[in-house]
């Protein structure tokens, strides 16, 4: 996509886009989040290049927790195909049935470690 086509879709012209991407101005978290809806990628996709240590991300402010995994399966292809599909649902009622779906297959398959 454009920087043009992406500054239409989120009312800004091309050379704020182009601020953005080259990093002389910042970009708030409610910015990010529309620019990873409009171009279908999680916001983790913005920071891949971002600072780590032996390969993790650095824990800046964040707290430690046991999150890993499911920072790994939504950026899988399996988790990042259910997450577009899934957003493409515009019924509530349908998206909460499928999330009722989903947990009940969850607890009649055994765990397998994760």
């Amino acid at each position: 996509m454009s920087q043009e086509k992406l500054g239409e879709r989120v009312g800004l012209t091309f050379q704020q886009i182009q601020k953005y991407e080259k990093g002389v101005n910042r970009i708030g978290a409610s910015r990010l989040y529309q620019f990873s809806d409009i171009l279908e990628v999680p916001v983790q996709f913005f920071f891949e290049d971002a600072p780590t240590i032996d390969g993790a991300p650095a824990p800046g402010f964040a707290e430690s927790g046991g999150t890993d995994f499911y920072y790994d399966f939504l950026n899988s292809r399996e988790g990042l195909e259910l997450n577009r599909a899934f957003m493409k649902i515009a019924d509530p009622k349908i998206r909460r049935t499928i999330i009722d779906l989903v947990r009940s297959l969850s607890r009649a398959v055994p765990n397998n470690g994760t």
